[in-house]
């Protein structure tokens, strides 16, 4: 087998074993005995196995989101305010931290958050 053909031997079944592993790299590099920098050097230079990769991370994400849905269905609260905080964010469901800046009645400085570009993307 040339190394061209080797190579995409390794990657097919890098593939298979991440699809195997819902995403998981490092259990995918374990089975195949692939390394991590070929992963990652895979992934930078050849857009077909990107995408795949990429594929196989969505699909992973979507059984989890599944999980976590069933959670929420089964009342399960701290599941149901997870997903609250991270997708409810516009509605208001954010958890805040309150900290007294004051030492001894004498206030020591304001901090003053402004919204950055960013801000808006989740």
């Amino acid at each position: 087998m040339r190394k061209s053909e080797h190579t995409e031997h390794n990657k097919k079944q890098y593939l298979e074993a991440l699809e195997k592993s819902l995403g998981v790299k490092t259990t995918a590099c374990k089975i195949t005995g692939v390394g991590r920098t070929t992963v990652y050097d895979w992934i930078k230079d050849d857009e077909e196995f990107r995408k795949a990769v990429d594929e196989i991370e969505q699909v992973a994400l979507d059984f989890v989101e599944s999980k976590l849905f069933e959670q929420i269905r089964g009342n399960n609260t701290p599941s149901t305010i997870f997903y609250l905080k991270t997708k409810g964010k516009k509605r208001g469901y954010v958890e805040r931290q309150q900290m007294d800046l004051n030492f001894e009645g004498t206030k020591l400085f304001d901090v003053q958050i402004i919204k950055g570009i960013d801000d808006d993307k989740e």
